[in-house]
């Protein structure tokens, strides 16, 4: 008996599957790689040939907000400086030009502070050291900072003139600042007063706004009485106004009380109070009627009667005493009257209706004060403590006299309550201490006169496009209500504001020779030329006696320098051209740099230096939390470039909504990393499938299968979205639909499909050179449009598929798409085959789940469609391509969308579709007739 023959082993055809081939890793290793590319783009000059490259071409200037040179950067910084090169770069492969000058606030106090206390720390006493020997400390350190946060931004990829860089500090900076503040003199606008500003103690200097934040503080309060000594109705005289304040050490530089004219006053006579009460009883006291049950419990007054009820009108002409007139410890100094007079400002939201007026420590106090002829006593000095003229409380600190205050007034008897009371108040957000209202002469900008700086710049905001739109209201709302703009600091390290007042008259010198002579001094030397001996008589020239004039010794405030960067910045010099098409900072800058650049330039210029305004929110923590060193959850974008790479970042910040607060953290960089993966495998997807792709596979746009023309309509929508971001500025949502795309149009779909098509089908044929032909496109579209946020990633990618040493992704400019992939009822179409696709393979799962296959190539489907639907128009063939099975038949049209069976037929050994005909062939019993005909 003879053995049976046996059966031929299975052949193996894994080696005629066209499988993806690239030398593209899997794995980015960003933090080892990116380096190299750094050092890859200056060897080759990358930005010098930009430069040349778009010669000629229609610029786009961002011009950039300086940061300040002062300590290693935060996350802050990295938003903002990685947001704007992701414009930047977008706007140059778009087709402009687009250079960027980074640039740094250098001058200023924080970084006098840090002198400062480096001198404090070795028992230095900063008033001993010569002032140009002080300057030049704080430049020295000016300059390291400068250099280390160059170093981190360019580690962050981005892409600038770092050798051309701008800083106040440079000579020709300090020289055009000055030539600024001279323009302002020449036409007026730059006056010295006499005013309250925000006053500093601790840091002796007067703050801008922007230089302020509030934070919640305990203000010891004062209810006090004001005697009437005369007043138009008999019954007032002898009772008493009472005032409340937050701000009893205000009390000494008194010299008004303001009433409400409608305000509604009761003139009430104690008859009873409460145990412990300052309140006497039989004494008659004025309070707001509104007011009056809430005075009953702050003062503890008991039974009482209301008089009569007066209009706050009735008090014109009253005259009262001080509450410190008498008092033994001011030796007759308070004994002078107090006139009471009419204040549109007062209102009975809190206190008792009057207000208590001290011209030298309040806005709408100067004003009134102003508008009445009334004294503006100096009664507090640059430290915060008491002066002379404010007697019995003279070298006391202000913020420790509330105490001695409450003692005075309880020794005159005008003392009728204090308390405590937590608020929000303005602190110094470099000192972190409370600031005080304090009137001393500054140097002002006017914001209302010939030059009207108010109107123009509401005029010039109208005309400026913001993104969000919102900020318009914000700054606009700033801008109308401000007053005029304090310029001047009690400080060292800055430019000097370089003007003369002639002594005899107390005007300042407006001679156009002289001011050349100070910016031709300051170009060549720097401001220290300022501090010089014999300056003065320098720029006064040999027509003028130096000793005729004052020699202002006060520098500008950092706010006009930074808001007169356009002047040095924006220049033919650079051949960058004024306006700047975009400012681009945080949202805070409202009241800072977007505001004071406004003022500057339309106070300089007429016009804005902007034509639009960009913001973005604060970095918070995962729990949207502000970031500190105490609550340890502080992200340093070091930290994250260290173990994750400057891409992801990068990727982080394009994929939240800017213009909102956004967050971040451990879990959150995960889950970028996590997003990064999947577009690094899409483009290594692609790269693989076009190992060997050449010219002459490319198919006609009119011969592609519908899939193909789908994706590249696809394409053309994207297209339309980053040009409209680029033109809009707001790029919210755009690298997440991208994202979307690469994970769902392509990897879960269009990539799902196609994978039989490229790794079976025969090299030559229409589908799968169609499939690469659009493969082709993706790849160039995605690494080009990729390239302004994952700069290391996309030129990778790029290189990997063009390995010209002379080339680089970030010369390509945005593909130009053309006209016939914008077919727009493909979108309708490939929607409803998407959905029918996803009903059948969520019934394939459930068959999976239970065994009944393994895999959906073991499925064959039976779908039912009518005819005059969209997805009707695919054949059975193209339906089981979408589908992903080995066959597909047709039903009549009813209610079944996909019946899913078990394929009759064997699989086949090389694409596994399960087929009738695989066995059949006597050369490849184990194929189907498609893949015997490749082996073949």
């Amino acid at each position: 008996m003879t053995d049976a023959p046996s059966e031929a082993p299975a052949r193996d055809y894994r080696g005629t599957v066209f499988l993806p081939k690239t030398e593209f890793p899997m794995r980015g290793d960003l933090p080892k790689r990116e380096p190299g590319w750094l050092a890859r783009w200056e060897a080759m000059g990358l930005r010098d040939k930009l430069r040349a490259q778009s010669a000629g071409r229609e610029k786009f200037v961002l011009h950039d907000g300086p940061p300040y040179a002062n300590g290693n950067l935060h996350i802050g910084h990295a938003l903002n400086k990685i947001l704007k090169d992701v414009i930047n770069r977008a706007a140059q492969m778009s087709g402009r030009d687009a250079d960027y000058v980074p640039g740094w606030d250098c001058h200023g106090l924080p970084i006098e502070w840090k002198i400062e206390e480096q001198y404090r720390a070795k028992g230095r006493d900063k008033d001993a050291v010569p002032i140009l020997d002080f300057r030049a400390e704080c430049r020295d350190y000016a300059t390291h900072w400068l250099g280390v946060q160059s170093e981190e931004f360019r580690r962050l990829g981005v892409l600038g003139d770092w050798a051309g860089r701008y800083a106040t500090m440079d000579f020709s900076s300090e020289a055009a600042i000055a030539g600024e503040i001279g323009k302002f003199l020449m036409n007026g606008s730059l006056y010295r007063g006499l005013r309250p500003v925000m006053w500093s103690p601790v840091e002796k200097t007067a703050l801008a706004e922007a230089e302020i934040e509030y934070h919640d503080h305990v203000s010891p309060t004062l209810w006090a009485r004001f005697r009437l000594k005369s007043a138009g109705a008999e019954d007032l005289v002898g009772a008493s106004v009472v005032i409340w304040t937050t701000t009893p050490w205000t009390i000494p530089g008194n010299r008004a009380v303001a009433y409400g004219p409608e305000i509604d006053y009761a003139l009430v006579h104690v008859e009873g109070v409460a145990e412990g009460s300052a309140l006497v009883s039989g004494e008659f006291l004025l309070v707001a009627l509104p007011l009056l049950p809430q005075f009953e419990k702050d003062a503890g007054l008991g039974a009482h009667s209301v008089k009569r009820l007066l209009k706050g009108a009735e008090l014109e002409g009253a005259i009262s005493a001080h509450p410190l007139a008498g008092w033994d410890g001011a030796k007759g100094g308070y004994g002078f009257a107090v006139p009471l007079l009419p204040g549109d400002f007062v209102t009975t939201e809190a206190g008792t209706g009057f207000v208590h007026i001290a011209p030298g420590h309040g806005e709408d106090d100067f004003a009134l004060g102003k508008a009445n002829g009334l004294p503006v006593p100096e009664t507090v000095g640059d430290d915060g403590t008491f002066t002379l003229q404010a007697p019995g409380f003279t070298g006391q600190h202000v913020f420790k006299a509330h105490d001695a205050v409450y003692a005075a007034c309880e020794a005159t008897g005008t003392l009728v309550a204090k308390s405590k009371l937590t608020h929000s108040y303005p602190h110094s957000w470099r000192s972190k201490k409370p600031v005080i209202f304090r009137a001393t002469p500054q140097w002002f900008i006017a914001m209302d006169d010939a030059n009207a700086i108010r109107e123009k710049s509401m005029a010039a905001l109208g005309k400026t496009h913001f993104v969000p739109d919102i900020g318009r209201n914000r700054i606009g709302g700033m801008v109308a209500v401000r007053p005029d703009w304090c310029i001047s600091r009690q400080r060292a390290w800055g430019v000097p504001i370089p003007v003369f007042v002639a002594k005899q008259s107390g005007e300042p010198l407006r001679d156009p020779a002289v001011m050349e002579r100070i910016i031709a001094a300051f170009r060549a030397e720097g401001a220290d030329a300022w501090y010089q001996p014999g300056a003065a008589q320098r720029f006064l020239g040999a027509d003028r006696d130096a000793e005729h004039f004052e020699q202002v010794m006060d520098i500008v405030d950092v706010w006009f320098e930074s808001g007169s960067t356009h002047a040095f910045v924006l220049t033919p010099e650079r051949g960058l051209p004024f306006p700047a098409d975009l400012y681009l900072e945080g949202s805070d800058q409202h009241r800072g740099w977007f505001h004071s650049s406004l003022l500057e330039s339309v106070g300089s210029r007429g016009v804005a230096p902007f034509k639009a305004i960009l913001t973005h929110g604060f970095v918070l923590d995962e729990q949207g939390r502000k970031m500190s060193k105490s609550l340890g959850n502080v992200v340093a974008p070091q930290d994250v470039v260290k173990e994750y790479g400057a891409d992801i970042l990068r990727l982080w910040v394009m994929n939240t909504d800017v213009t909102e607060d956004q967050r971040i953290g451990k879990e959150i960089l995960k889950q970028q990393a996590e997003l990064y993966r999947r577009i690094r495998n899409t483009l290594r997807w692609l790269l693989g499938n076009l190992h060997g792709f050449s010219e002459e596979e490319i198919v006609p746009h009119a011969e592609l299968p519908e899939l193909e023309r789908w994706v590249l309509y696809r394409l053309s929508e994207l297209d339309t979205r980053l040009r409209e971001a680029q033109q809009s500025h707001d790029w919210s949502g755009v690298y997440p639909d991208l994202h979307a795309f690469c994970a769902t149009d392509l990897s879960a779909f269009y990539f799902d499909v196609r994978k039989d098509t490229l790794y079976c089908d025969a090299p030559e044929s229409l589908r799968r050179r169609a499939a690469r032909t659009v493969i082709d496109q993706l790849h160039r579209c995605l690494t080009v449009w990729l390239a302004p946020v994952l700069v290391s990633t996309a030129e990778e990618a790029w290189l990997a598929r063009f390995p010209n040493d002379a080339d680089s992704v970030h010369l390509q400019t945005w593909p130009i798409i053309p006209p016939e992939w914008k077919f727009g009822r493909l979108a309708t179409k490939w929607n409803e085959i998407r959905q029918y696709r996803r009903l059948v393979t969520a019934e394939i799962e459930d068959l999976r789940r239970v065994g009944t296959i393994g895999s959906s190539l073991q499925a064959a489907v039976t779908i039912a469609l009518k005819a005059d639907e969209p997805a009707n128009v695919l054949t059975a063939e193209q339906w089981a391509e979408v589908l992903i099975v080995s066959q597909v038949s047709f039903a009549a049209p009813g209610e079944l969308v996909g019946q899913v069976a078990v394929a009759p037929g064997q699989k086949c050994d090389r694409c596994w579709r399960v087929l009738p005909e695989v066995g059949l062939s006597p050369a490849h019993p184990g194929l189907c007739r498609r893949c015997e005909a490749v082996v073949g």
